[in-house]
């Protein structure tokens, strides 16, 4: 079981692990061994998951997220073991992430300084750019 919260546990059995040969650091033994680890959690399924971690992973722009599932691969270590408890741990980081809520944006208005400031540039680049230009035959 994964444990995100005071309230929230995951359970084992909605953890897909699957074990995969690393490019990474191995050994003598790096083309014999499965180290790495893919996990994969189906958060649209999961019973245990409540509504708004579901919709805050569906506004996540994360590319380990996509169509309902969860996606991380692990292989910064040479054990199998510390592997799949880094990917537990990035799941626990993704799934406390998405749990936050993204602040509400209060529209503001320019103040009339900052419009003044703006319109003052606008003419100065503008006069700058006129006295580049050659002179007309008036």
């Amino acid at each position: 079981m994964l444990t995100i919260s005071d309230r929230l546990i995951i359970p084992r059995h909605q953890l897909v692990f699957q074990t995969t040969r690393a490019s990474g650091p191995g050994g003598q033994h790096v083309n014999k061994t499965d180290s790495a680890v893919w996990l994969r959690f189906d958060y649209r399924a999961s019973t245990v998951l409540p509504d708004h971690y579901k919709e805050g992973l569906e506004r996540m722009q994360d590319s380990r997220v996509h169509d309902g599932f969860i996606l991380i691969r692990a292989e910064r270590h040479r054990s199998q073991d510390m592997n799949r408890q880094e990917a537990l741990e990035r799941l626990r980081e993704l799934l406390q992430k998405s749990a936050e809520r993204p602040k509400n944006r209060r529209p503001t208005r320019p103040t009339r300084s900052s419009q003044q400031k703006r319109v003052n540039t606008k003419k100065h680049k503008g006069a700058l750019k006129a006295s580049r230009r050659a002179p007309t035959g008036d």
